[in-house]
C-alpha cells in the first residue's frame, strides 16, 4: 500500500477543524494535523497577498487521493485550494498499519 501526506491551507481556525473533522468522519484519512496560524505570501490574480492561514497535513493512503481531494474542493472557501500530495517513503510499520487500519478501502487491493 502506498501512504501519502497531503497538504491544504484554510483560511481560518475553525474552518480547519470543520474540514478535519468532515474528512476524518469520511474515513478519507486516518488523521488530520491542523497547525497555525502561519503567514502566507502568494500572488493571486495579479495581486500579491499577506494573509495568515491555518495549514492541515492529512495523512492518508494513495488509494483515497481522489475522493480526498473532491471532498476537500466541495467544502474549501477558496476557489482555488492548495491540495498538494507528499509521497511517505518510509514510516514506522506501527503507524503505516494504522493509516492503512483507519482509512477507507477503495479498491480491491487495498
Amino acid at each position: 500500500m502506498d501512504y501519502i501526506q497531503v497538504i491544504t491551507t484554510v483560511p481560518t481556525s475553525e474552518g480547519g477543524a470543520t474540514l478535519a473533522h468532515s474528512i476524518t468522519d469520511a474515513r478519507l484519512a486516518a488523521g488530520v494535523q491542523i497547525t497555525g496560524p502561519i503567514r502566507s505570501v502568494y500572488w493571486w490574480r495579479g495581486s500579491l497577498e499577506d494573509r495568515e492561514e491555518w495549514q492541515l497535513t492529512i495523512v492518508t493512503t494513495s488509494a483515497c487521493f481522489a475522493e480526498l481531494e473532491e471532498h476537500i474542493k466541495a467544502r474549501h472557501d477558496y476557489v482555488t485550494p492548495e491540495i498538494i500530495a507528499i509521497p511517505v517513503v518510509s514510516g514506522s510499520s506501527d503507524y503505516l498499519s494504522w493509516i492503512s487500519t483507519e482509512t477507507k478501502k477503495t479498491d480491491a487491493s487495498s
